[in-house]
């Protein structure tokens, strides 16, 4: 039997990876067999491509190089880690996937989302996730989190201007209109418990 791929979406400061440990601490006690990951990255491969994209230094990069790398990083990672998983029957668990670059590059870059999302699949042929979490965060209270967070790794694209997280947030709200049966919002502005228990309740719904 296959298992499920379920991924995690949302502005920056959402919360979603404090959000992902929780949820995959309850379905290992569970009896699920869980496997974590994030995108970019995931695989060594695939996390050298992160460590391009994300470096702070790299302000010149454009756009559509931005877009293609994180395509190749999700390609390799879908290959190396995810098509297994979801063969041995497994619990995937994504921080982050397809709908970023979706959002990022198609929308706040003005790539457009059907040219994004052409790219994007050639490079996950048919594997798409079964289930989307979007952790609905406005951007003023993600970016106050993250900015408020001094464990938290500043990335480049932490570094951009305000219009930028409202076109993401935008983005994230018109994608959930196009998949509504994929894509379902969590209201990520309350307690981490009152986040993770909505998150672990629509989960359990769907599985």
């Amino acid at each position: 039997m296959l298992g499920k791929f379920i991924t995690f979406e949302g502005t920056e400061g959402s919360g979603k990876t404090s959000i992902i440990r929780r949820v995959a601490d309850y379905f290992s006690n569970k009896g699920y067999v869980v496997v974590m990951t994030r995108e970019p990255g995931g695989t060594p491969i695939a996390e050298k491509i992160r460590n391009i994209i994300l470096d702070k230094s790299h302000t010149e990069m454009d756009a559509r190089t931005e877009a293609l790398l994180f395509a190749a990083s999700r390609r390799q990672h879908i290959v190396e880690k995810i098509v297994p998983a979801l063969k041995a029957g497994k619990l995937v668990f994504c921080d982050r996937a397809i709908d970023s670059s979706l959002v990022y590059q198609g929308v706040a870059r003005k790539l457009g989302v059907d040219q994004v999302l052409a790219i994007n699949q050639y490079a996950v042929e048919d594997i798409m996730p079964d289930l989307t979490v979007l952790i609905d965060v406005r951007p003023e209270v993600g970016l106050a989190r993250v900015f408020n967070n001094k464990g938290r790794e500043v990335n480049r694209l932490d570094l951009e201007n305000h219009d930028f997280y409202h076109l993401i947030y935008d983005g994230y709200q018109a994608l959930m209109k196009r998949f509504p049966n994929r894509i379902i919002a969590v209201n990520g502005e309350g307690s981490i418990d009152e986040v993770s228990k909505a998150t672990i309740e629509l989960i359990e719904k769907h599985i």
